[in-house]
C-alpha cells in the first residue's frame, strides 16, 4: 500500500517536488497470529471482552465545582457506540436520571435502530446496538454484576493522577485473563468525589505533549480503550 505523492515547496531550488510514497511492509504470518491470538485471548466465552463502559452524566461537576447533571450529547452516543463496537465493548451505559435525556437517548437510537438511518447506514445501526439507558449508578453495576455473572473491577477515569492508579498494562493484563472490569467516565467537568469512594481504582489520566489537558470524552475513551484491547504489533 503506498499513500498518494504529495507536492511541496523545495527551498533550495524554488520549485514544487513531488513527495516520495510511504512504503508500508506486509505484515508478516505470524504478526496476524499474534493478533488473532490476542483477540481470542482478550474474549470470554461470549465472543466480547470482558470489559463495558459507563458515560456518566450524574453526579458530575461543572467548571464551578458544583454537582450538576449534564445534557446527554448526540456526539457522545455515536462515537462512543463506534468506539465499542470496534474494540468489541460488550455494553456502553448512558446515565441519567433525567426522563427527558432518556428520551432523548431513544430517540437518537431509535432513529438508527428501526427508522430511516437504520437503511441508510446500516454500519451506523450495528453499532448503536451496544448502547443502553440506566438511572443509576446502582442501576449500572446491578445490570454488569448480572450480565457478567459477577461483580467486575469497577474502574474510574480522570484527568489527574490519583493515589489508586492502576496502570493500563496491568487491566490488559488481567482482561487476557478473563477478569470482568467496568469504566466509569465521566461527562462536563468530571465525576464527583462520591462516585470515587464507589470504585476499585481510577485509570491514568491521558497526557499529551504539551500544557492543555481539556480531551473530550470521546477522545479519551477511544484512546483508553485502544490501549487496553487495541491490538499491538
Amino acid at each position: 500500500v503506498a499513500m498518494a505523492a504529495g507536492r511541496g515547496k523545495d527551498k533550495k531550488k524554488g520549485g514544487l517536488i513531488s513527495l516520495q510514497p510511504w512504503n508500508f511492509p506486509a505484515r508478516s504470518l505470524s504478526s496476524l497470529q499474534n493478533t488473532a491470538s490476542y483477540k481470542k485471548a482478550v474474549r470470554g466465552k461470549s465472543g466480547t471482552p470482558m470489559l463495558d463502559i459507563a458515560l456518566i452524566h450524574y453526579p458530575v461537576y461543572n467548571k464551578n465545582h458544583e454537582i450538576i447533571g449534564s445534557a446527554v450529547t448526540n456526539l457522545d452516543l455515536h462515537d462512543l457506540a463506534r468506539a465499542g463496537r470496534t474494540y468489541g465493548v460488550g455494553t456502553v451505559y448512558i446515565v441519567t436520571p433525567f426522563a427527558d435525556q432518556q428520551e432523548l437517548v431513544r430517540e437518537i437510537v431509535g432513529h438508527w435502530q428501526d427508522g430511516y438511518g437504520a437503511q441508510y447506514n446500516k454500519d451506523r445501526k450495528e453499532a448503536l446496538t451496544v448502547i443502553e439507558i440506566c438511572t443509576d449508578l446502582d442501576e449500572v453495576f446491578e445490570r454488569v454484576t448480572k450480565a457478567r455473572q459477577g461483580r467486575p473491577t469497577i474502574l474510574a477515569t480522570c484527568a489527574s493522577c490519583q493515589d489508586n492508579t492502576v496502570r493500563f498494562q496491568d487491566v490488559r493484563a488481567a482482561v487476557e485473563k478473563k477478569e470482568n472490569f467496568l469504566l466509569l467516565f465521566g461527562t462536563a467537568w468530571g465525576l464527583t468525589e462520591e462516585v470515587f469512594t464507589l470504585v476499585d481504582g481510577t485509570l491514568p489520566p491521558i497526557i499529551g505533549g504539551g500544557d492543555y489537558n481539556h480531551l473530550s470524552v470521546r477522545s479519551a475513551v477511544a484512546i483508553m480503550l485502544d490501549r487496553i484491547l487495541g491490538t499491538r504489533d
